[in-house]
Protein backbone atom coordinates (compact mmCIF):
# COMPACT_ATOMS: atom_id res chain seq x y z
CA UNK A 1 0.00 0.00 0.00
CA UNK A 2 1.24 3.51 -0.81
CA UNK A 3 0.84 5.90 2.10
CA UNK A 4 1.22 9.65 1.56
CA UNK A 5 2.44 11.49 4.66
CA UNK A 6 2.85 15.25 5.02
CA UNK A 7 6.30 16.08 6.32
CA UNK A 8 8.56 18.95 7.39
CA UNK A 9 11.62 17.05 6.11
CA UNK A 10 12.81 14.52 3.58
CA UNK A 11 13.11 11.29 5.59
CA UNK A 12 11.08 8.93 7.74
CA UNK A 13 12.33 10.49 10.98
CA UNK A 14 11.11 13.98 10.03
CA UNK A 15 8.20 15.47 11.93
CA UNK A 16 4.87 15.45 10.17
CA UNK A 17 3.64 18.75 8.77
CA UNK A 18 0.09 19.34 10.05
CA UNK A 19 -0.92 21.03 6.78
CA UNK A 20 -1.75 19.06 3.68
CA UNK A 21 -1.75 21.43 0.72
CA UNK A 22 1.02 23.62 2.09
CA UNK A 23 3.21 20.92 3.65
CA UNK A 24 6.91 21.34 2.88
CA UNK A 25 7.17 17.75 1.63
CA UNK A 26 4.97 14.74 1.10
CA UNK A 27 6.53 11.32 1.44
CA UNK A 28 5.01 8.36 -0.41
CA UNK A 29 5.83 5.33 1.74
CA UNK A 30 5.42 1.71 0.66
CA UNK A 31 3.91 0.07 3.76
CA UNK A 32 5.43 -3.33 2.88
CA UNK A 33 9.06 -2.24 2.44
CA UNK A 34 9.15 1.23 4.09
CA UNK A 35 10.89 2.51 0.96
CA UNK A 36 9.77 6.02 0.17
CA UNK A 37 9.77 8.76 -2.43
CA UNK A 38 10.02 12.43 -1.46
CA UNK A 39 7.72 14.89 -3.20
CA UNK A 40 8.88 18.50 -2.91
CA UNK A 41 5.73 20.56 -2.35
CA UNK A 42 7.49 23.97 -2.59
CA UNK A 43 5.37 25.05 -5.53
CA UNK A 44 2.21 24.73 -3.43
CA UNK A 45 3.60 26.16 -0.17
CA UNK A 46 3.32 29.72 -1.46
CA UNK A 47 0.43 29.25 -3.89
CA UNK A 48 -2.23 31.93 -3.73
CA UNK A 49 -4.97 29.29 -3.93
CA UNK A 50 -5.49 25.71 -5.03
CA UNK A 51 -2.60 24.28 -3.00
CA UNK A 52 -4.68 21.41 -1.60
CA UNK A 53 -6.12 20.48 -4.98
CA UNK A 54 -2.66 20.46 -6.57
CA UNK A 55 -1.17 18.41 -3.72
CA UNK A 56 -4.07 15.94 -4.00
CA UNK A 57 -3.45 15.58 -7.74
CA UNK A 58 0.27 15.05 -7.07
CA UNK A 59 -0.28 12.16 -4.61
CA UNK A 60 -2.97 10.68 -6.85
CA UNK A 61 -0.44 10.59 -9.70
CA UNK A 62 1.88 8.64 -7.36
CA UNK A 63 -0.89 6.08 -6.73
CA UNK A 64 -1.31 6.86 -3.01
CA UNK A 65 -4.01 4.79 -1.31
CA UNK A 66 -4.21 6.82 1.89
CA UNK A 67 -3.11 10.21 3.20
CA UNK A 68 -1.85 10.76 6.75
CA UNK A 69 -1.92 14.42 7.71
CA UNK A 70 -3.01 16.85 10.39
CA UNK A 71 -5.59 18.91 8.56
CA UNK A 72 -7.29 18.69 5.19
CA UNK A 73 -9.54 21.42 3.78
CA UNK A 74 -12.76 21.00 1.79
CA UNK A 75 -11.43 21.38 -1.76
CA UNK A 76 -8.51 19.04 -1.18
CA UNK A 77 -10.80 16.56 0.56
CA UNK A 78 -13.20 16.52 -2.43
CA UNK A 79 -10.30 15.92 -4.79
CA UNK A 80 -8.90 13.11 -2.63
CA UNK A 81 -12.34 11.55 -2.31
CA UNK A 82 -12.80 11.62 -6.08
CA UNK A 83 -9.42 9.89 -6.45
CA UNK A 84 -10.50 7.28 -3.86
CA UNK A 85 -7.68 8.24 -1.48
CA UNK A 86 -8.68 7.75 2.15
CA UNK A 87 -7.70 10.46 4.63
CA UNK A 88 -6.56 10.13 8.23
CA UNK A 89 -6.60 13.45 10.02
CA UNK A 90 -5.10 14.80 13.23
CA UNK A 91 -2.09 12.49 12.89
CA UNK A 92 1.06 13.59 14.76
CA UNK A 93 4.65 12.50 15.30
CA UNK A 94 7.31 11.54 12.81
CA UNK A 95 6.55 10.10 9.40
CA UNK A 96 7.73 6.68 10.60
CA UNK A 97 5.51 6.85 13.72
CA UNK A 98 2.52 7.86 11.59
CA UNK A 99 2.99 4.97 9.17
CA UNK A 100 3.42 2.52 12.07
CA UNK A 101 0.26 3.88 13.71
CA UNK A 102 -1.66 3.43 10.45
CA UNK A 103 -0.39 -0.12 9.93
CA UNK A 104 -1.42 -0.97 13.52
CA UNK A 105 -4.90 0.53 13.13
CA UNK A 106 -4.25 3.43 15.50
CA UNK A 107 -5.27 6.35 13.28
CA UNK A 108 -8.75 7.70 12.67
CA UNK A 109 -9.98 8.00 9.12
CA UNK A 110 -12.08 11.11 8.47
CA UNK A 111 -15.23 11.27 6.39
CA UNK A 112 -15.18 15.03 5.90
CA UNK A 113 -12.67 17.91 5.87
CA UNK A 114 -11.26 18.88 9.26
CA UNK A 115 -10.05 22.37 8.30
CA UNK A 116 -11.56 25.38 6.63
CA UNK A 117 -10.33 26.34 3.18
CA UNK A 118 -7.19 28.53 2.92
CA UNK A 119 -5.95 27.48 6.36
Amino acid sequence: MNIAVTSTGQDLDSQMDPRFGRAAYILIVDSDTMKYEVLDNAENVNAFKGAGIQAAAMISDKKADVLLTGYCGPNAFKTLDAAKIKVAGDVKGTVREAVDAFINGKVTMVSEPNAQGYW
